[in-house]
């Protein structure tokens, strides 16, 4: 991960200011410098401009919360559909009380600054919540969730963590997130069948 090439920094660099001051307060110069990269590199490695980096930086926060599904698994002893979104929420509590509220998600942050006004940033921000979704779904099926109501559930968790994000940076509380968390985890345990 720290052997990342000027590209992947500036991709990285972009979801990581993206998700602190949203798309239109990202501009190229600063990526480059949060990157570490000679400006002329963007051009070089970014011929589509900001569009293009902003949806790369998209893509890459979609497979980074996608792979994260794994490693939130790998944590618990005894998983299950409610543990797997209370670890979920967790990173995400743990990141707001160790270092406040100024980052949300990417992918949303893109999606409100640019889901009516840029067709391609708004397509990638739907692929890489699907990209997102797909895991956590599998998982909910492993777990013993019938296949179907994984995928729905799946996105309720995602949206209910997303909304959650939004009330918790609006109030400057982890309430939000606790709440969700909290209410959510039995429907979720509930949908475990034995027979499948």
């Amino acid at each position: 991960m720290s052997e990342r090439g000027p590209r992947e920094r500036m991709v990285f660099s972009a979801a990581q200011l993206i998700r602190r001051g949203g798309v239109a307060a990202t501009g190229m110069r600063e990526v480059a410098a949060h990157a570490g990269a000679p400006r002329g590199s963007l051009q070089h490695y970014f011929p589509g401009g900001k569009e293009q980096l902003v949806n790369e930086a998209v893509g890459w926060a979609g497979r980074y919360a996608g792979r994260r599904v794994a490693r939130f698994l790998a944590a618990l002893d005894e998983p299950t559909p409610s543990a797997l979104f209370a670890e979920m929420v967790r990173q995400w509590t743990d990141e707001y009380e160790a270092d406040g509220f100024a980052g949300g998600c990417p992918v949303a942050a893109a999606t409100i600054d640019c889901a009516e006004s840029t067709a391609s940033t708004r397509e990638a921000a739907s692929a890489a919540f699907a990209t997102w979704t797909g895991p956590v779904a599998q998982a909910l099926s492993d777990m013993g969730v019938p296949r179907q109501r994984a995928g729905d559930l799946a996105t309720l968790m995602i949206s209910s963590l997303e909304g959650a994000l939004l009330i918790a940076r609006a109030e400057r509380d982890v309430r939000a997130l606790t709440t969700v968390a909290r209410e959510l985890g039995p429907l979720l345990d509930a949908a475990v069948t034995t027979g499948d």
